[in-house]
């Protein structure tokens, strides 16, 4: 939530009036997940456009392009495309470890018995899928893509619940963020436990002993960023060079940053009474301007506005906006443009690998989530959300089957370097994701009218 200072206290530039009345509801609609899905939605059929029009070559040339980084003898050189899933994707599993940490310490899934609905609901959404498919590719090489069909694609699924509006309880909404959430965490055990060939232990140990460098950092009570920044990076270059994806750095660098204020937040009202008695005190230099001691006490302010916020919350706010408005959409960009034909789409209701991911994440999702929410419940594990009825977790399950972009950027692991197996992933998640958004939308419209 944006607190916007009333306009007898601001000092306005001559135009300022004016771009308020564009700016603010911009910035009010690009800070909702609706911004995000709308944001990857159009870079996805940018890149449909481009792989499908006379620069489709030149499309695909352009993320094949090296880049290289480094200085002397210390180079890392890899394409565009791969500095797009294995670098620029980081960010994306940071801000996801922020989130899961926070879910886990403050949030949904803090409380075992409130969060053990959404737990229990994602492992079945993630079991199921992945049965469907292996049932339907046992035996052929196509078998690796198991974990293709179990993603979520939180953005999407929370947008297209958002669309309902008042028709569906906000208990709804809770359960569904809760369940996206332990569902990445899935994802992200899924990606480093198999989708990792070969293992450099030594990389490995070095990768995990900075971030033993980094809980230390915690621990100690350290807050400045830098020094966790500093980790990150160098924890990174470690992971690429073990064999484990890189983009599990970034979720194990969110673990390790503070989410402990420095300030306790019940003192906060105290702290800045003293500053504020100091400034009423302060003679003013003129009316538009600061003298040397105001100056240091609203310096002093910020500081303590900054230590009553965790570092992991504050993180959390400054990066969801790059990532949901460049990291996402460029990912999208670079892997979603697949060539579109009607022999591709006739294909897509045959092949084993698109059938498996078709079925896994429409049929698998709605089935596995649903029926372990309502197991859990008649079980007297756990209770339905506020205002919330069974029939509406079987809409929830079926918008649980926008895979998007985990599902694509675990495809990208699966099978890497194999084009055809690629383009069949892709455009399965492509259709399954369209159908699960619609049908789920649809069937919670009917039940809850």
């Amino acid at each position: 939530m944006h607190f916007r200072i009333p306009e007898q206290f601001r000092a306005l530039a001559p135009w300022e009036k004016v771009a308020d009345r564009v700016l603010t509801p911009l910035e009010e609609f690009i800070h909702s997940q609706t911004a995000t899905a709308l944001a990857l939605m159009s870079m996805t059929l940018v890149a449909l456009v481009l792989a499908n029009s006379p620069w489709g070559a030149a499309y695909h040339h352009f993320f094949e392009q090296p880049l290289s980084i480094g200085f002397g003898d210390h180079v890392l050189s890899m394409s565009l495309h791969h500095w797009v899933n294995d670098g620029l994707m980081t960010f994306f599993f940071f801000v996801i470890g922020l989130e899961i940490k926070r879910e886990l310490l403050v949030g949904e899934l803090s409380d075992i018995r409130a969060a053990l609905l959404p737990v229990v609901a994602a492992i079945g959404g993630m079991v199921v899928p992945a049965l469907i498919f292996l049932g339907l590719n046992w035996g052929q090489p196509t078998v690796n893509g198991w974990g293709i069909p179990m993603a979520t694609d939180i953005a999407f699924a929370i947008s297209a619940l958002v669309l309902l509006g008042s028709r569906v309880p906000s208990g709804l909404v809770t359960f569904l963020i809760a369940l996206a959430i332990v569902d990445d965490l899935g994802a992200v055990a899924v990606i480093a436990l198999f989708y990792t060939d070969t293992i450099a232990l030594d990389a490995l140990a070095a990768a995990l002993g900075v971030w033993a460098v980094l809980w230390l950092f915690n621990r100690m009570g350290i807050y400045r960023l830098w020094p966790y920044a500093l980790g990150a990076v160098l924890m990174w270059a470690f992971m690429l060079a073990s064999g484990v994806h890189a983009t599990v750095a970034g979720v194990l660098a969110a673990l390790a940053i503070p989410a402990h204020p420095k300030y306790k937040p019940q003192f906060f009202d105290d702290l800045v009474e003293g500053f504020l008695t100091r400034f009423r005190a302060a003679p003013p230099q003129r009316d538009d301007a600061l003298s040397a001691e105001h100056k240091g006490i609203i310096f002093s302010v910020e500081q303590a506005a900054k230590g009553v916020l965790p570092p992991s919350i504050r993180l959390e706010h400054a990066l969801h906006l790059p990532v949901a408005l460049l990291v996402i959409p460029v990912f999208a960009l670079a892997n979603a443009g697949i060539p579109i034909s009607g022999e591709a789409l006739a294909q897509a209701f045959v092949s084993p690998v698109s059938l498996g991911i078709i079925l896994g994440l429409v049929l698998g999702k709605m089935i596995g989530i649903s029926g372990a929410a309502a197991l859990a419940v008649k079980l007297g594990w756990a209770a339905l959300p506020n205002g919330a009825r069974l029939s509406q977790l079987v809409g929830v399950g079926l918008l649980g089957g926008i895979g998007f972009t985990m599902s694509i950027f675990i495809a990208e692991l699966a099978w890497p370097g194999q084009p055809e197996l690629l383009a069949q992933a892709k455009m399965a998640v492509l259709l399954a994701s369209l159908i699960a958004a619609v049908s789920g939308y649809v069937w919670l419209r009917w039940v809850s009218r």
